[in-house]
């Protein structure tokens, strides 16, 4: 399947937002692991989940082409940010009976939000920001797909003022 996105900006209070929704089934960073081979330099470091790659591929080729489109320079956001990503997961067939199929059913099995939220962080550093370190504030949510939709991530980020943020706290 072929990604499918659409983005936008908003400006409220000077601070920058951009909404990115990338159509695909989210995929988990899980572990990375490394072994040494006997009589080799360098170790092979392998991950947990074969699919991460092209996932985190296609959230930051989405990103890339929308910072194009909105003709930005570079990297997005330079300072802090806050993240918000709402990841819509295929529904089972469990919930499509006449009764669920229109509930909003919390989604409470795996994969987890924190390693979902983890491969979405990666794949934008080096896009909309240098290091995913500038993330300040993190907000993930797992949720079914409605009948007939298709699953996807919406993902946010937030450019946030370190000067106010220092000044609602005082």
């Amino acid at each position: 399947m072929l990604p499918v996105f659409h983005a936008g900006r908003t400006y409220a209070d000077s601070m920058r937002t951009f909404t990115l929704t990338v159509v695909g089934v989210a995929q988990t960073q899980g572990s990375t692991r490394a072994f040494m081979p006997k009589g080799w330099k360098r170790p092979i470091i392998t991950n947990d989940n074969p699919k991460t790659k092209g996932w985190r591929q296609t959230i930051a080729n989405c990103a890339a082409l929308e910072l194009q489109r909105a003709e930005h320079g570079g990297r997005f956001f330079a300072g802090p940010v806050e993240l918000e990503v709402v990841f819509y997961l295929p529904r089972p067939k469990r919930l499509l009976t006449k009764r669920l199929a229109p509930m909003d059913v919390a989604h409470t099995t795996k994969p987890d939000a924190d390693k979902l939220a983890r491969a979405t962080k990666d794949a934008l550093s080096k896009v909309i920001w240098n290091d995913d370190a500038q993330v300040t504030d993190l907000i993930a949510r797992k949720r079914y797909c409605a009948t007939g939709e298709h699953p996807r991530a919406v993902i946010t980020v937030r450019e946030t003022n370190p000067v106010r943020d220092l000044l609602e706290a005082s």
